[in-house]
């Protein structure tokens, strides 16, 4: 017989009534078993669709938790969901997360630590997260410890890539101005170069947001992505220029992401704050670049980073090392609502955080029966069980992947 949120809540309520009947706590961990959510997995399902990839967990409960996984080559992304990290989870406790969490990363390990796996891992993390949440009628954040913050404010997060070219400076000028527009205080150019500075334009940062800058005035703070751009001496040039001249709060990755020490000598040489993180996949990765790249801010993906529970530990040990999380995200929908429940239980969370807007021209609204709150440039956490998004599964399932 299939179990129903309310028998089990009555279950959980029950089990634990009869724990503190017990006489004595000892007695009660050798004559009691350990209680059992009595939930099963029974399907895990990858949708592809060309801008995202969605994870579905089926129980016998009858109660479903969706996920959002790394949107790079979708098709391959969700192939491993189903080919190599879905037999892991059949038949699994979906409260026993860490343990799948465990087993899926080793599993596909040998395809990757970075990557694909750990994005396809985060998929189905972040599923389970929100079956969790719906299973107890509670919000993720609530699940993860909670820390009382109800909103955050978010700045616009644009790049100036177009296409298979790339935008003009009246373009970026214009995107930026958009988001002021909407209320934001804070905008981010991303000059995504990957080609440690050499373009046909010339001198495209600079003059970028010396454009940027003149178009919005000195009341929003403006950050600049250099997307790995540049070697440590032009990043620190480049970067003392856009400082002095421009007011620039936050640079991030202005090197090479594997160059650590590169990074090093980025931060201690800027007077403004250097982040990085989004091409770590784990935290085996972020200890190293805590340690070795010292970044002032931690950057961490929740659809990259192997999901909620690899990044909840992150943020963990950034704090320990005084470091605040500032997540990298330009997703709208799961991705944005995981990030969001992640922020709502951290005591780390940067005051501003990347969001890229709604962004119609992917196409995404149509997954879902409501959307994320955002009002006067700030995004709230969510309030609803799980992860606080309601997919429209009729037009998910033509994007099923088999």
């Amino acid at each position: 017989m299939a179990l129903t949120r309310k028998k089990f809540i009555q279950t959980l309520g029950l089990s634990s009534l009869a724990i503190s009947a017990a006489p004595s706590f000892a007695q009660a961990t050798t004559e009691t078993k350990p209680t059992k959510s009595g939930v099963k997995i029974t399907d895990v399902k990858a949708y592809a669709p060309e801008s995202a990839t969605y994870v579905k967990i089926e129980t016998d409960a009858g109660i479903s938790g969706w996920g959002e996984g790394d949107h790079f080559s979708t098709p391959i992304v969700a192939k491993i969901i189903s080919d190599i990290l879905k037999p892991k989870l059949m038949g699994q406790d979906p409260f026993d997360s860490e343990y799948l969490w465990t087993q899926m990363f080793f599993e596909g390990f040998e395809g990757g630590s970075t990557g694909f796996v750990p994005g396809a891992v985060a998929g189905v993390d972040n599923a389970l997260w929100d079956l969790k949440g719906r299973l107890l009628n509670k919000p993720v954040s609530k699940l993860l410890g909670g820390s009382k913050l109800e909103k955050v404010a978010v700045y616009g997060s644009y790049g100036r890539k177009k296409g298979t070219s790339f935008k003009t400076i009246d373009e970026m000028v214009t995107e930026g101005m958009a988001f002021v527009n909407q209320g934001y205080k804070t905008i981010k150019a991303r000059m995504q170069l990957y080609d440690r500075g050499r373009n046909p334009e010339g001198n495209y940062t600079y003059e970028c947001i010396k454009a940027i800058r003149k178009a919005i005035g000195d009341h929003v703070d403006l950050f600049v992505d250099f997307n790995n751009g540049y070697t440590a001496g032009k990043a620190i040039e480049l970067g003392l220029r856009l400082y002095e001249e421009f007011n620039v709060k936050v640079i991030e990755e202005p090197v090479s992401s594997m160059d650590y020490p590169g990074l090093r000598q980025v931060v201690e040489a800027l007077p403004c704050d250097v982040n990085a993180g989004e091409h770590e996949y784990n935290k085996w990765q972020f200890r190293d670049l805590i340690i070795i790249g010292n970044p002032d801010c931690l950057n961490l993906d929740v659809i990259k980073c192997a999901g909620i529970t690899e990044c909840h530990k992150i943020a963990a040990m950034g704090h320990a090392f005084e470091k605040e999380v500032m997540v990298h995200n330009t997703r709208p929908t799961l991705a944005t609502a995981a990030s969001l429940n992640l922020l709502g239980a951290i005591p780390n969370a940067a005051k501003v955080q990347e969001f890229s807007g709604m962004r119609p021209e992917l196409s995404l609204g149509q997954f879902f029966h409501n959307s994320l709150q955002f009002e006067n440039g700030f995004l709230f956490i969510p309030t609803a069980p799980g992860l606080g998004l309601e997919v429209n599964e009729k037009n998910m399932e033509k994007f099923l992947v088999k």
